[in-house]
């Protein structure tokens, strides 16, 4: 077997494996509340689309499980922590759900957290809101006043500390059921890969009609 046969299996395994979350609707992930709110719409009735099999995606993964292997051999680091916290919103039951990429434990207490970034290109001003934002969200879900971001590029590997700043997740979560950030930020539709089934990106471009 070719090395790009297993890494394309392995990226096929993951997202097989993921997709019964991918489509329930309870299940809202620390992602979704930091983007367009009609991504997870379109992800939960449309999952195919959301299966790429790209270098930089291929990339961030070897980045996150190297640094698993090496991070974690301290003893003191736990990686892939899965978080979650059940919300009611109008009568239903939401699951929040993520995993954090790395957390340092002092006994039994999560105490730090980081989050990886790969990027293709340093050239953006650090740190990206949406980045620290997503941050911030496990930094509420596990009670730590702690947190970085740590950006791997060609160019640059920098750590970014960043301090607690409390959410209101319910919130959150409500806007992003109820899809009333669309977009989130300004750039999203560019690089969605929804772009194409979404009415949003036409309504921005619409030019503007003068009151008669």
């Amino acid at each position: 077997m070719r090395i790009l046969d297993i890494l394309y299996q392995h990226k096929l395994k993951e997202y097989e494996e993921r997709l019964r979350q991918l489509t329930d609707p309870s299940i809202v992930y620390v992602t979704d509340l930091t983007s367009c709110s009609y991504k997870r719409f379109y992800r939960i009735h449309y999952p195919h689309l959301s299966f790429k099999f790209e270098p930089s995606l291929v990339l961030g993964d070897l980045v996150h499980m190297g640094l698993s292997t090496l991070v974690t051999s301290t003893g003191e680091w736990r990686s892939e922590v899965e978080v979650r916290r059940s919300f009611d919103i109008d009568g239903k039951r939401y699951t929040l759900l993520g995993r954090a990429d790395l957390v340092q434990y002092s006994g039994d207490k999560p105490v730090h957290v980081v989050e990886v970034k790969t990027m293709k290109e340093s050239s953006l001003s650090l740190p990206l809101e949406h980045h620290e934002l997503q941050l911030q969200v496990y930094m509420n879900l596990l009670g730590v006043s702690e947190g970085t971001l740590l950006y791997v590029a060609p160019d640059t590997l920098v750590e970014i500390p960043v301090h607690f700043r409390e959410l209101d997740l319910g919130s959150m979560m409500e806007e992003t059921v109820y899809m009333r950030r669309a977009p989130r930020y300004g750039w999203e539709c560019r690089y969605c890969i929804y772009r194409k089934i979404c009415p949003i990106p036409r309504r921005r471009q619409e030019p503007r009609h003068e009151a008669s």
